[in-house]
């Protein structure tokens, strides 16, 4: 049904190509009508220094939301993708720890640590798979359980604390910029010089973040492979109907196999970047906030928990969304409570829209 005929049977706005290009994209205009306001409202919420910090530290989540999305279309969920960056964190950590313990150099310690803990990520993401495939247990289920085993380890390996003494160059690297400038004075790449005194720092005009061309690449190449190639044409085949898929010839269940080893890679990617961002293996039971936030995102950039739908740059917007929606009402001196109103509110309304209108994606 075109816009005009869906709005000569009565649902006025939103039945015209104009209404349904707003319903399609509404977080984007949301995003941009967002930032007008709080523009307006919160002191020093337009500033480069401010956009910065909510993009650098949205690293993480968005790895999560990207995660979620290739789960979320098809059909199914992973909630167990932040204790699974929690126990990267602090397996990496205490990898560190054994490793500068038996002499290897810091640089050596950390790529040998990375290394072993990507290739661990995998295997939640497999134990997923082949639960919910082969035992026929429902994602819900089945990540639940992974959800409490990743705790457990991650609280087994780090007794509930910080993992600190870790090299010092982790936070260095994790926390840098491309440029650091001077105004009138000096620009440099990629660090301070080295006679600039710390305690002036604050005189320093600090230009893209690393995690930016980080983030940017990963999300590029997952988009790319979601819209363009064989597996995510694959990954949309299953959350439209697992029937019609079977019989189109897509081998199903290794495919699902193959989603949420994914998810739980990029679970395990975020936990080291975590790292890198902190300085220490991190380990908190408020993890569990990590996938419901990441759910949250994908569903406000316009995936349904229903699957065959969603896109990596809508999940990106559903996190831009959340992210700036918390920091515009904290700078402009909105109370805490309301701020988790405002989110719920937002969640709400991104599931109305997708049932109004759920042809779209």
């Amino acid at each position: 049904m075109n816009g005009e005929s869906a709005a000569r049977d009565g649902k006025g706005f939103l039945g015209t190509r104009a209404g349904q290009a707003l319903a399609t994209n509404w977080a984007a205009f949301f995003l941009v009508l967002m930032l007008i306001t709080f523009s307006l409202t919160g002191r020093n919420f337009l500033s480069i220094v401010n956009f910065q910090n909510v993009v650098h530290l949205q690293t993480v989540p968005l790895l999560l939301a990207i995660a979620e999305t290739f789960v979320i279309i098809t059909g199914g969920i992973d909630l167990s993708v932040g204790f699974v960056m929690g126990l990267a964190s602090v397996g990496a950590a205490k990898l560190m720890q054994l490793f500068l313990a038996s002499g290897l150099t810091p640089g050596l310690s950390i790529a040998l640590s990375m290394l072993i803990v990507l290739a661990g990520s995998l295997v939640p993401g497999l134990v997923n798979g082949i639960v919910i495939t082969k035992f026929k247990v429902p994602p819900f289920i089945a990540t639940m359980g992974m959800f409490g085993i990743a705790n457990g380890l991650a609280l087994r390996i780090s007794q509930g604390y910080p993992m600190i003494g870790l090299p010092d160059v982790l936070p260095k690297i994790g926390n840098s910029y491309l440029l650091y400038v001077r105004p009138g004075d000096f620009v440099s790449f990629f660090a301070k010089p080295e006679n600039f005194p710390d305690n002036r720092v604050r005189e320093l005009l600090r230009l893209i973040p690393l995690s930016l061309p980080f983030i940017l690449i990963v999300i590029a190449a997952l988009a790319f492979t979601l819209r363009r190639g064989r597996f995510g044409r694959h990954t949309y085949a299953l959350g439209g109907s697992m029937d019609a898929s079977i019989r189109s010839g897509i081998a199903v269940d290794a495919h699902l196999v193959k989603v949420y080893v994914l998810s739980s890679a990029l679970a395990g990617l975020a936990g080291l970047f975590n790292i890198f961002q902190t300085g220490i293996g991190n380990y908190t039971t408020f993890n569990a906030q990590y996938e419901f936030f990441a759910v949250a995102a994908v569903v406000v950039g316009g995936a349904s928990l229903a699957g065959g739908k969603g896109r990596i740059w809508s999940s990106v917007v559903g996190v831009l969304v959340l992210a700036f929606l918390e920091n515009g009402l904290a700078i402009s001196g909105v109370k805490p409570f309301y701020r988790y109103i405002a989110v719920g509110v937002l969640l709400v309304v991104a599931v109305v829209i997708d049932k109004l209108f759920p042809d779209m994606r």
